[in-house]
């Protein structure tokens, strides 16, 4: 499973229409055509926190979706409500954090 994490910023009061678009795409294929397994949506303050598992690793995964216009409506849907942390964004690729530790227990 290949893991990625999105950060961006978000009014805290947009959470609940946020979590409608994202209700909205994910009852449909698209996150299986890019091979979503999961997805968690947070709010800090004014952060947004977008944790998503993938089948595939994330560069390739937002090679397709990038491809699929209802990738692009779910992201014209966000624009009202989700600001680029960074003010050089020009893809998705440049808000996702870079993941420096990772521990996991060892199996019994």
């Amino acid at each position: 499973m290949h893991q990625t994490m999105i950060i961006a910023k978000m009014s805290p009061h947009d959470a609940d229409d946020v979590a409608a678009v994202f209700g909205r795409y994910d009852a449909t294929s698209m996150p299986h055509e890019i091979g979503v397994r999961n997805r968690s949506l947070y709010q800090f303050h004014g952060l947004y926190v977008h944790l998503i598992d993938f089948d595939r690793p994330a560069p390739e995964a937002m090679r397709i979706a990038q491809s699929l216009p209802a990738f692009r409506a779910v992201s014209d849907d966000l624009k009202p409500y989700i600001e680029a942390y960074d003010p050089n964004w020009r893809s998705p690729q440049d808000a996702m954090a870079r993941r420096f530790y990772h521990w996991t227990s060892a199996p019994e």
